[in-house]
């Protein structure tokens, strides 16, 4: 059967498009795990090619022929082959993909030791155009408390829930929990999804010993990695949902 194939059409607007795709494409991958080796979460995929001014469309199924091709593999190790292959597939000069899911870490409570599942949300954004590019994201929750509240209370102070974004391009490979832990680590308590009693004591203490501005969470996280010679650029966000103010409180530091 003969049927007219448009996307190949040639177009005389003489405009190119820098991102042509698929968006929201939801989808199982293979992650990896630094306790389990693997983990198999559920993924929000965005895919896209460049597309030179003399083409009308670009075939939008190969997109997803491709990707069926990595179905059980664990993809970061291998999305430059998967972005070599779209460019092929698509006669493309560049390919872009940018992966979020959920990744799940077993936490212990810090007192009763009681378990359970915290989820983070992740990212990996990759380009290939003359040569290949990766970034990995995690986006933490986390505890902190006001400095300022601590200093001009006679007890107490306010504290909120608060979101450290950390984005990092790497030469030697970095694992997802080493960016959550440094997160953690830099705000004024990290998160437990199941506290028992003495837990909350432990955690609301922890924080009122530990008072921190979103200004302090950025340059603690910037001093930590830019010591890491395996980070060749990074990008770091913190964001106070504050409970006392209608807005928030958000700083951020790049490097590249």
């Amino acid at each position: 059967m003969n049927i007219p194939d448009l996307q190949n059409q040639p177009d005389n607007r003489k405009i190119s498009i820098d991102k042509v795709g698929v968006k929201g494409i939801r989808y199982p991958i293979v992650v990896e795990d630094r306790s389990h080796k693997a983990q198999h979460t559920i993924a929000d995929l965005n895919i896209f090619v460049h597309l030179p001014h003399y083409r009308r469309g670009t075939h939008m199924s190969r997109f997803i022929e491709v990707l069926n091709h990595y179905h059980t593999e664990v993809l970061i190790g291998k999305l430059d082959e998967f972005l070599s292959e779209i460019k092929t597939r698509m006669k493309a000069e560049a390919a872009y993909v940018e992966i979020r899911f959920p990744y799940f870490i077993r936490k212990l409570a810090p007192v009763s030791k009681v378990a359970s599942l915290l989820g983070y949300d992740c990212s990996f954004t990759a380009s290939y155009t003359d040569d290949y590019q990766l970034w990995i994201g995690v986006e933490v929750p986390v505890t902190t408390l006001c400095p300022c509240s601590k200093e001009i209370s006679e007890y107490s102070a306010h504290n909120q829930r608060s979101r450290i974004t950390i984005r990092v391009k790497y030469k030697q490979f970095v694992w997802l929990e080493e960016l959550i832990e440094l997160a953690e680590k830099s705000a004024s308590c990290d998160i437990f999804p199941l506290l028992k009693r003495p837990d909350e004591k432990f955690v609301t203490e922890k924080a009122y010993r530990n008072p921190k501005f979103v200004e302090d969470i950025v340059r603690e996280i910037t001093l930590e990695l830019q010591k890491d010679s395996r980070i060749t650029a990074f990008e770091v966000e913190s964001e106070n949902y504050e409970s006392i103010h209608d807005h928030s409180a958000y700083a951020k530091i790049s490097r590249f």
